[in-house]
């Protein structure tokens, strides 16, 4: 085959995706890394203050119950101060965490990243790194579904000794994780393959005698901080998730509070309509430069939340 000057060079189907996507659309996609570093620089600008899960029940202890008005390193905090509480669940490839762990860091900003205990997730070297950028890490517990799917077919396990297998075996993962980092807060994996909520062992045990001292949908109150968070790869997904979800999201609904792009986001924030108190989670895998990743989570993605929109339809109607 010739090679020579003006010749055709055969390309593959990656780089010709990477040309189409690079020349004609990519710097205005949703869910890159441009796309994210944007919305953190809006914020930013609007005046928000950030802060990991972690440091926000440190710093208003109680705040449950009480009014938000405390102060951080010394500075007075109003009930009218603009915050974020930024939270990553690192579902898989924790190398994208990394790097959107990198560029807050370069913004002057703090968050939460919340480690499965699965090789897709758990990399103790990214932990370790992630936690030296001064960024809280905690553990994304599933240890309800896990220790199912493990004691499944074996006679004789009620629900009562999956629960105490479950908190067994999450006890010994937060040892693991603590072994890297110090966690001092955790956060529920959805597991939205399971029928059982990873949040029903707390029915028995209470997390805070491990030294925990928070949980998100049980230590936040959503009646005070809006929630919004990028499940189903769009930032009104609740309507396809299967827990990752409050119960005030029809309220917020019929507030007008729906976005569904980015973009959508970064324009609240202009004109001043996004809430100031805001729990924002993010899922890093989701987030890449690079077309054929960005290509196939989309695709991805998209079959999961036909088959999740099923599934919520379904209970919706029992």
């Amino acid at each position: 085959m010739s090679t020579g000057p003006g010749s055709l060079l055969p390309i593959t189907f990656r780089q010709f995706l990477s040309i189409i996507f690079y020349r004609n659309h990519f710097e205005n996609m949703d869910f890159t890394l441009s796309a994210y570093g944007k919305l953190l620089s809006a914020l930013k600008e609007g005046g928000y203050t950030f802060l990991p899960f972690g440091d926000y029940l440190k710093q208003f202890p109680g705040e449950g119950t009480a009014d938000l008005a405390s102060s951080i390193r010394g500075q007075e905090i109003s009930v009218s101060q603009r915050l974020v509480i930024l939270r990553h669940d690192v579902d898989l490839r924790p190398e994208r965490s990394l790097q959107t762990a990198r560029m807050e860091n370069q913004l002057g900003i703090r968050s939460s990243y919340y480690f499965r205990m699965v090789p897709q997730s758990f990399d103790p070297e990214i932990i370790k790194a992630i936690s030296q950028l001064g960024h809280e890490v905690g553990y994304h517990y599933e240890t309800m579904d896990t220790a199912n799917r493990r004691l499944k077919g074996k006679p004789g396990n009620g629900k009562d000794e999956l629960v105490d297998v479950a908190y067994r075996e999450f006890c010994e993962n937060l040892g693991k994780i603590r072994e890297l980092a110090e966690v001092k807060t955790i956060c529920m994996h959805g597991s939205p393959k399971s029928a059982l909520d990873n949040r029903e062992i707390w029915r028995k045990y209470d997390y805070k005698q491990l030294g925990i001292i928070g949980e998100p949908y049980f230590d936040l109150d959503f009646n005070r901080f809006f929630y919004l968070t990028d499940t189903g790869r769009r930032w009104d997904g609740w309507r396809v998730s299967i827990r990752d979800k409050v119960g005030q999201q029809d309220e917020w609904e019929r507030q007008g509070l729906v976005f569904r792009k980015t973009r959508d986001i970064i324009g609240a924030v202009w004109e001043n309509r996004f809430p100031h108190k805001v729990m924002i989670t993010v899922h890093p895998q989701r987030w890449t430069d690079a077309p054929l990743a960005w290509f196939k989570e989309l695709v991805i993605q998209r079959v999961k939340n036909m088959v999740k929109g099923v599934v919520v339809w379904r209970t919706n109607r029992i």
